[in-house]
Parts: structure tokens; C-alpha cells; sequence
């Protein structure tokens, strides 16, 4: 079954430690992207890419003028992370899609989420078919993912560059590095 973004919604994206993997995609479908951030470095990267508008959500101010403002909201923070200020900015029945921290979640008000009919759901990553799926859809656009290739014997100096958020883009091991040895 194929699905499809809906062209007169917003999506909006919240990607930790790459603020620049998602915008493309829904872009493509003429989503209206905004992307949210906790490093200031990656805004420009994010509207680079195709994001209508790129907001540090540590900017209290900008996420009040955001409030009651949007339909769908993709978490992809791999770790537990405050999403009241994301329910904040849900419109009335709106949504907060959960695809990435598996544990509690924290920040939640269920009074305000009640009246303001807001939902948050949870998702884990499709399988082989719908990777698939995305890979044509990108193929056919021209749509290419910023990477960092990496050797694998600097594994462990790119793990401490996720962790200190030194990483604008995916990184991606180079198996070659394993034969070579170098």
C-alpha cells in the first residue's frame, strides 16, 4: 500500500544530530518543511535543503510565536527529549509523530492535550518494501543524501563527534577502509 504526504498539510521535522536528512523528501511532495534544532549551525543547512524555515527550539520566544501553528510534527530525537514546547506549537487535532526515542517520554500534559484534542503517536522504522518505496521516490527526483564518508578505523572519533554534535550530515562507514587497512 503506498502512502502519500498530504500536499496541504505541514510537516515539520525536529532531526537530532542531522538537521539536514529529512527536508528533501517531503519537500518534494510540496510539504511546507520547517525544520527545529538544538545546534544553531545546522539552520542554513536545513533551509539548503529545501526547509521553508529552520527555528532553534531552544529559542523560547520563536516557539511562542510558533504556538497553535502546525498539523503534523515528525520527532526524530533518538533519546528522551522536553516535547511540551513541540505540543505547544500543534494546532487544534493536531498530531506529534514519535520515530525516535524509545524511552518515557517526558514533558506531556495530559489536561492540555485533552483540550487541545492533540495526539502523539509512535512509529518504528518500516521494513524492506517501504525503505524501498523512499529509495525509488528519491531516485527519481534527484533526491541525494549529504554524507560524510568515514573510515572505519575512525569509528570511534565519530561516535564522540555525534555525541559533542560535530556532525552536519549522515555519516557513512566505508567498508573499502576495512580491505585496504588504511
Amino acid at each position: 500500500m503506498k502512502r502519500q504526504f498530504p500536499i496541504d498539510k505541514r510537516l515539520e521535522t525536529r532531526p537530532a544530530e542531522l538537521a539536514t536528512e529529512s527536508p528533501p523528501t517531503p519537500y518534494a511532495r510540496r510539504a511546507e518543511v520547517t525544520v527545529f534544532s538544538t545546534s544553531p549551525g545546522k539552520l542554513a543547512d536545513a533551509r539548503r535543503l529545501g526547509a521553508r524555515r529552520a527555528v532553534l527550539s531552544t529559542d523560547a520566544t520563536a516557539m511562542k510565536e510558533l504556538a497553535g501553528t502546525f498539523e503534523l510534527l515528525i520527532a526524530t530525537v533518538p533519546r528522551a527529549f522536553d516535547m511540551g514546547p513541540f505540543m505547544n506549537v500543534l494546532k487544534l487535532d493536531g498530531t506529534l509523530i514519535n520515530v525516535g526515542a524509545l524511552e518515557a517520554l517526558k514533558g506531556l500534559d495530559g489536561m492540555a492535550m485533552a483540550f487541545g484534542r492533540k495526539s502523539v503517536a509512535g512509529s518504528l522504522i518500516g521494513g524492506v518494501a517501504e525503505t524501498q518505496e523512499v529509495i525509488d521516490y528519491c531516485a527519481a527526483r534527484g533526491i541525494k543524501a549529504d554524507v560524510e564518508l568515514v573510515r572505519a578505523q575512525d569509528i570511534n572519533r565519530a561516535y564522540e563527534r555525534i555525541v559533542n554534535k560535530d556532525v552536519r550530515y549522515r555519516l557513512v562507514i566505508d567498508m573499502a577502509s576495512l580491505k585496504a587497512g588504511t
